[in-house]
């Protein structure tokens, strides 16, 4: 049987550790190969790692076809729901897979499709819709938070985390190191500021979120300073205005009476 590797399925869920990839080849020289790789005509899908693992030793394995899908999309988003059912998956990992989900769910919806053709004389066929598939786009930051079972707070700073975040400061997230919270706020420093706060480790990297949220405290108060400042200014412009309207009534009373 022929098996073909697709790098870019091999490289789009983040590999296992160290620690799990050995726990993983202790369990299949113990036990075997217990679940069948996933095949999408000769391409693997699911079983990476497995399949090394048995071709390392000469382990049997069994496989089985998916024959449900059609396009490189519909193979990440099997991929994308399989790992975001599992236990092992972390937060910020299940945040990114949602996010990828929603991007091909959401490029899908837009691209037009052709309607099926109808027959000479027949009448015309109505369009298809663009997620005829039943899977229709993740429109919302809740839809997304929903199929990674975390908040939406969190998905908005797995967003940002992406978005500004340097490989170090990512790969701190990966391994725990710091908080998605803690990174999404760290996220916000100059590039070279991340670089140097990831190198120095958890407590570099909390010590850099606390100043950050320092400094925004520190903005926060004067911006409210500053908008209480021109508040009192507006009332006792307001007030200037009704003591000079009752004058000019004084006034124009003591010219009646003369």
């Amino acid at each position: 049987m022929n098996i073909t590797v697709n790098d870019d399925l091999l490289a789009y869920i983040d590999p296992l550790t160290a620690d799990e990839h050995a726990a993983l080849e202790r369990s299949i020289l113990a036990e075997g190969c217990r679940d069948a790789l996933v095949l999408w005509g000769e391409v693997l899908v699911d079983g990476h790692n497995r399949y090394g693992i048995c071709q390392k030793h000469g382990i049997a394995f069994n496989t089985v076809q998916n024959t449900k899908f059609k396009t490189l999309d519909d193979v990440h988003l099997w991929m994308i729901d399989q790992h975001l059912g599992r236990r092992s998956v972390s937060d910020f990992q299940r945040g990114v897979l949602a996010l990828r989900k929603k991007d091909i769910l959401n490029t899908r919806a837009q691209t037009p499709k052709e309607p099926p053709r109808a027959a000479v004389g027949d009448e015309p066929v109505a369009e298809l819709q663009p997620w005829e598939d039943g899977l229709e786009p993740m429109v919302t930051r809740e839809a997304m938070a929903k199929a990674a079972r975390v908040s939406s707070a969190t998905i908005q700073q797995i967003e940002k985390i992406q978005k500004s975040a340097t490989p170090e400061l990512v790969d701190a997230v990966k391994a725990g190191t710091i908080s998605i919270n803690a990174a999404a706020t760290v996220a916000s420093l100059p590039a070279e500021e991340q670089v140097a706060a990831a190198a120095g480790g958890k407590k570099e990297l909390q010590q850099a979120a606390r100043q950050v949220r320092n400094a925004q405290a520190v903005a926060r108060t004067t911006a409210e300073s500053t908008e209480g400042t021109i508040a009192r200014l507006r009332q006792q412009v307001e007030e200037l205005k009704t003591e000079n309207a009752a004058l000019k009534a004084k006034l124009e009373e003591l010219r009646a009476g003369a």
